[in-house]
């Protein structure tokens, strides 16, 4: 390890000298061995991908602009990939850790992944992207603390808790792997967890603090439902921003989503219950934790705090009281509402429509009747390299067709610096979870039914959250704003993760003619090369 470590920090001193990395910059160096391990999460055996040892992996903790200089090490037995949920890799989505972007770690053989969390803060977290991995582990938070003298709205925490909550399977992940394969849909998940935990994950408090829980839903597919009994949640940031201070006995964080929020330990000294639901679903699946007081007095007590289950108009209503504090400062010092998104012109309008359906037999599901296949080749080592045929632009239409469902490599062309609506129509009976990486956009409007350009006299155009995971209700729609500011190859995904494996995910291709490293970093110089960019250099001799 001792030479990998060495060879990552030469790494970053050619980073430093190509993109002028400043000392008020500084890096971080993280050390990671991904192995196999049995756990026990629900009580049966299983094999879980760990990080260091660890189930789950170990937090991330950064600092806006800080330089991540991450080594994976894979000691599995296949190829694998981290990706970031939520870091923007600002003008670097060759490090982005999907299929699309990036080359998987071959076994036995190690990557550096380099990093800028360049003008963010916030709750995130990891995960494996290939295969079925993330089934298995593998995950873990990410938080982006503010820069000394950036004021956050709200005092110091005495405690910053990750939690990271999410459905879980009793098989293994290779089992459920070749189900999909096979065509066949995934049974109903088995239990859920908290922090890798089916039951006993311990939060410690002291009376009369107050503590940070960044609670993120790492699961495969159910939206669940957070709550500790007798105690009520103050949420202060979402997915990066800084959020109006609205209290909440209980809180939906849907699959994919992230969620800070404050508890004060304002109750006798006792055990109290940590609960974690799912929602919408035919049975409900409930597991606990403890939130624990110093010096308590007893253990947890009473009846399991009852929380919401098959209510949309609650999660609705919820969802839209969650808005951005516009006097906060976000990363950088100004106001968050020094942007005004509701003031700007947008030039397009793309609607995005899910669909379930079978092709030659066999399960997929679609965006806009295409169903994602991946190439041969990154996507974007394609674009760099100039290598032709690995996909078609326009391969997505940016309407929905009303067809049947087909496979294609979809991608889809963006303009860079653009001001873009996208709306989310969902005409099936589940709640989806949709997420967009390299961005953050403004969750403008949701409501039931379908969209028309007059659900835009709706829209919030004045303190919509923004975020980069957003859920779309049964038979309703979701509308959202971005602009297009980071040039790169972005994928578009449903979070339902047997679905995102199936098809229902796509690329956004944010394209510049511009050469211009202010635009645009060049491909990493060491950067694994696959498929038909096998062999190509990433310089000039």
């Amino acid at each position: 390890m001792a030479a990998n470590a060495s060879f990552a920090a030469a790494l970053f001193i050619g980073f430093a000298l190509l993109f002028a990395v400043t000392a008020e910059s500084p890096y971080r160096f993280f050390e990671w061995n991904v192995t196999y391990g049995d756990i026990y999460p629900l009580g049966v055996r299983q094999q879980g991908i760990l990080i260091n040892g660890q189930f789950p992996g170990p937090d991330i903790h950064s600092v806006t602009n800080d330089n991540l200089i991450i080594n994976v090490y894979n000691s599995l037995d296949e190829p694998f990939l981290l990706s970031w949920n939520g870091v923007q890799q600002r003008r670097n989505s060759y490090v982005d850790g999907v299929y699309g972007t990036t080359c998987p770690i071959p076994p036995g053989k190690n990557y550096t992944y380099i990093l800028q969390v360049k003008d963010q803060i916030g709750s995130f977290y990891y995960f494996p992207s290939l295969a079925f991995h993330k089934a298995a582990g593998g995950f873990g938070g990410f938080r982006i603390l503010s820069r000394p003298g950036i004021p956050v709205p709200f005092a110091d925490p005495a405690g910053d808790y990750t939690v990271l909550i999410g459905d879980w399977y009793k098989s293994n992940h290779t089992d459920l792997k070749a189900q999909l394969d096979s065509g066949r849909k995934l049974p109903l998940p088995d239990g859920i967890l908290i922090n890798g935990r089916g039951s006993g994950a311990t939060l410690n408090v002291e009376q009369g603090k107050t503590y940070r829980l960044r609670i993120s839903n790492v699961g495969l597919q159910d939206s669940l439902n957070f709550r500790i009994q007798n105690h009520k949640m103050k949420v202060v940031e979402v997915e990066g921003t800084h959020t109006l201070q609205t209290t909440f006995s209980s809180l939906d964080v849907h699959v994919g989503q992230s969620y800070s929020v404050l508890v004060t330990a304002d109750q006798p000294a006792q055990d109290y219950y940590v609960v974690v639901s799912s929602r919408f679903t035919s049975d409900v699946l409930t597991t606990t934790g403890v939130l624990r007081y110093s010096g308590s007095a007893g253990g947890v007590s009473g009846p399991i705090p009852g929380g919401p289950t098959i209510q949309i108009d609650w999660s609705l209503n919820q969802a839209r009281a969650i808005r951005t504090n516009l006097t906060a400062s976000g990363p950088r010092p100004n106001p968050q509402g020094s942007y005004h998104y509701g003031m700007i012109n947008t030039t397009r309008t793309i609607r995005l429509a899910s669909s379930a359906g079978q092709v030659n037999g066999k399960q997929r599901y679609a965006v806009n009747s295409v169903s994602f296949i991946p190439a041969d080749t990154p996507l974007k080592l394609a674009d760099f390299f100039k290598i032709d045929g690995v996909y078609r632009v326009g391969s997505i239409q940016s309407q929905p067709t009303g067809g049947g469902i087909y496979e294609d490599t979809s991608v889809m062309q963006t303009d860079y610096r653009t001001f873009i609506e996208i709306v989310f129509e969902n005409a099936e009976d589940i709640v989806q979870s949709w997420h967009l990486d390299g961005y953050s956009f403004w969750v403008v409007g949701m409501d039931g039914g379908q969209w028309s350009p007059d659900s835009r006299n709706e829209y919030n155009l004045r303190d919509a959250v923004a975020r980069c995971t957003v859920q779309v209700y049964p038979s309703s729609w979701t509308a959202i704003y971005i602009a297009l500011d980071n040039v790169g190859m972005w994928n578009l995904r449903s979070e339902f993760w047997a679905r995102q494996y199936l098809g229902q995910q796509f690329y956004m291709r944010v394209y510049t003619t511009s050469t211009s490293l202010r635009d645009e970093y060049p491909i990493p110089i060491n950067a694994l090369r696959c498929g038909r960019a096998s062999g190509r250099r990433t310089r000039p001799l």
